[in-house]
């Protein structure tokens, strides 16, 4: 093929900078590493064997012997930390079961700061939706309503229960007005100024969330659409963050995480402390499902999500491939 004398190639060539893996790696902008990774673990009452979750392949219910294998784990491939989420065998309107030292949750939270001791950063959910016989994240009230006022003083006590097993930070998530600074203070007043608060602030009413149900065995009937927040708003997540730094968050959380990118990076932009995001379960089954059949390169497609949520300002991102992600980037 002729070359034509009159075409002049370009001087400034900004494919040079991706010419090798190396020279790629090397001028990356966004990393993801272990640390900034955060497991969610599921700790069910009534098994003596863990139990696959259909919509969400490859995660399980644990017992409490397989949770402490998975935090060993979770510990020696160098993850930032754990989320634990209780799936307890009786539920009741008051949602008990989560404040009850015996209760699933604060016993896993003791069997997991035993297993790991400093070397994960041990959360726990800090709401009532696992354990009320309706599903809500707090108490109703007569005509069904769920009553911010009630369920925060339930939320200070399960925050003192959380911290007396031995949690290093409690993730309040159930969207009541004022909570950040309720649980703060009941942890201060009971001398466990150094437990943390990661709130989640910026909790959408998401469709994204559906895998998660089957998870902790919800009872949910209805939807949360009172308490959760508008997929439409982008405004007001950066408020409810505002309000949650104000009132004494140690961290603030969008969730879900890769349909509300804008909202991380908003959130990012507004506030001082750091920013987590939760990589939800619909987004991991729907990866997944694609996968499946074939339809995506799963473990670049994984990569590349965990990357766009990186890259959006999240400091901190809670995702159930955090152990698999570990051990891609140690190869």
């Amino acid at each position: 093929m002729e070359t034509n004398p009159e075409v002049t190639g370009p001087t400034i060539r900004p494919r040079r900078l991706r010419t090798t893996p190396a020279l790629r790696r090397m001028v990356a902008e966004t990393s993801v590493e272990a640390r900034h990774l955060v497991l969610p673990l599921f700790v069910r009452e009534d098994i003596s064997e863990p139990v696959a979750i259909s919509s969400m392949p490859g995660v399980l219910q644990h017992t409490r012997s397989s949770l402490r294998a998975a935090v060993t784990e979770a510990a020696e491939l160098g993850l930032g930390g754990v989320m634990l989420f209780g799936v307890p065998a009786t539920k009741d309107a008051e949602g008990s079961g989560a404040i009850d030292p015996q209760g699933i949750l604060n016993l896993a939270i003791t069997d997991v700061v035993a297993e790991v001791g400093d070397a994960l950063t041990v959360m726990s959910d800090l709401c009532l939706d696992e354990f009320t016989d309706h599903g809500h994240c707090g108490v109703l009230t007569p005509d069904g309503r769920v009553d911010n006022d009630r369920t925060l003083a339930a939320y200070a006590e399960m925050a003192r229960a959380q911290a007396h097993a031995g949690v290093d930070m409690v993730g309040p998530s159930g969207m009541m007005d004022g909570q950040v600074a309720v649980v703060r203070a009941a942890l201060d007043a009971a001398e466990y100024q150094d437990v943390s608060v990661l709130a989640y602030s910026a909790k959408y009413a998401s469709a994204f969330f559906g895998p998660f149900r089957e998870a902790v065995g919800s009872s949910l009937q209805g939807d949360r659409r009172t308490y959760q927040q508008d997929a439409a708003n982008a405004r007001e997540g950066v408020r409810e963050a505002l309000l949650d730094v104000a009132e004494g968050a140690d961290l603030v959380m969008v969730k879900p995480a890769m349909a509300y990118l804008d909202i991380v990076r908003r959130v990012r932009d507004a506030v001082d402390v750091p920013v987590a995001a939760y990589q939800v379960s619909g987004e991991y089954a729907m990866l997944e499902a694609a996968a499946a059949n074939g339809w995506i390169d799963r473990e670049p497609a994984i990569l590349e999500s965990l990357t766009s949520i990186r890259r959006a300002g999240a400091d901190v991102v809670l995702t159930y491939w955090a152990t698999e992600v570990a051990r891609l980037l140690a190869r």
